[in-house]
């Protein structure tokens, strides 16, 4: 049974890496943790808000990142033992 849990958790890491835009955001993040989505935004320049929230929020439901509210702004931080099983090509 935790055999099948640490492959399906493998299938959705690499799932939402393999879209070029949410790779581009998890190496960003991997690099620079705990930033908030406008300054993704400024960053990646080519990703509408909306866009930039529904990459964010497929990189949080695969655990690859961690939320953090301070008032109406929500940081973004890389999960790093999530990154560190699945993805340590991104710390490079």
């Amino acid at each position: 049974m935790e055999e099948q849990e640490a492959a399906q958790a493998a299938v959705k890491v690499y799932k939402a890496l393999g879209e070029p835009t949410r790779f581009k955001i998890a190496q960003l993040l991997a690099k620079q943790p705990d930033q908030c989505c406008s300054m993704l935004g400024h960053q990646l320049e080519m990703v509408a808000g909306s866009t930039l929230s529904h990459h964010l929020k497929q990189l949080s439901e695969c655990g690859l990142l961690k939320m953090r509210k301070e008032g109406t702004f929500i940081y973004y931080s890389p999960d790093m033992d999530v990154i560190q099983k699945y993805a340590p090509y991104l710390l490079a």
